[in-house]
């Protein structure tokens, strides 16, 4: 077979690489979890001339325990309950990708809202909640992380217009008898968690009651606020 006569460019590359890494965030459980979302970050790094990217990266997030012998997924098992974690660890390696540039975002919220948002999700997050919840009080989110199934657990990601802010992350779970078994018991999926900041994994995670309860039994307790 002869090889082609034309090659794509390196632009024509990386947009490509771009546009297959968003899809693999927002459905990482199709695509193949945080393998797949590494392999295409190596991809993006090599074409960017920056191979040693994701290892600083990796050395803070191990600094901040979000990182285990197992990738982000580990670090999530000990501190969020749920069998499945693929939704979460798209959340974080979206942190990556959008202080790369390479995130696109269905919004973004205007940074005053976006810092009303962080001063009172915390307080608003002591409340058994679900993604109507969610979606009625701060609106679609930026970024979804799975599908729209209410089956289904999800992730939901907010931005702020400025880009040096820290995405809010809202943890969703839905299941039943403590797994994600089918049905699960409840039309929408519950909260479980609200996630922001740069500061350890740990002290970045507020539990809602529903949370609270379902936190892995082995797991050191989060330090207190």
């Amino acid at each position: 077979m002869p090889p082609p006569t034309s090659l794509a460019t390196a632009e024509e590359i990386h947009g490509h690489l771009v546009d297959q890494l968003n899809l693999a965030l927002r459905r990482p459980g199709m695509y193949g979890g945080e393998l797949a979302v590494r392999i295409l970050l190596d991809h993006l790094l090599f074409v960017e001339r920056r191979p040693d990217a994701f290892a600083q990266q990796r050395r803070e997030w191990e600094e901040r325990g979000l990182w285990s012998a197992v990738g982000v997924s580990g670090a999530f098992r000990d501190v969020i309950p749920g069998r499945s974690h693929d939704c979460d660890v798209a959340s974080v390696y979206a942190e990556f990708a959008l202080r790369r540039g390479w995130l696109k975002s269905d919004r973004v919220l205007a940074k005053e809202d976006h810092d009303a948002l962080r001063g009172r999700v915390r307080r608003w997050a002591a409340q058994d909640r679900t993604w109507a919840d969610v979606t009625a009080e701060f609106g679609a989110p930026s970024v979804l992380f799975g599908g729209t199934n209410p089956l289904y657990g999800k992730t939901l990601g907010y931005l702020s217009e400025d880009p040096s802010q820290p995405m809010v992350v809202f943890h969703l779970w839905n299941g039943a008898a403590g797994a994600d078994t089918r049905p699960p018991e409840h039309e929408q999926p519950l909260l479980l968690a609200v996630r922001f900041g740069d500061g350890p994994f740990r002290r970045s995670v507020t539990f809602t009651p529903a949370g609270e309860r379902r936190k892995p039994t082995t797991a050191e307790p989060c330090p207190p606020r």
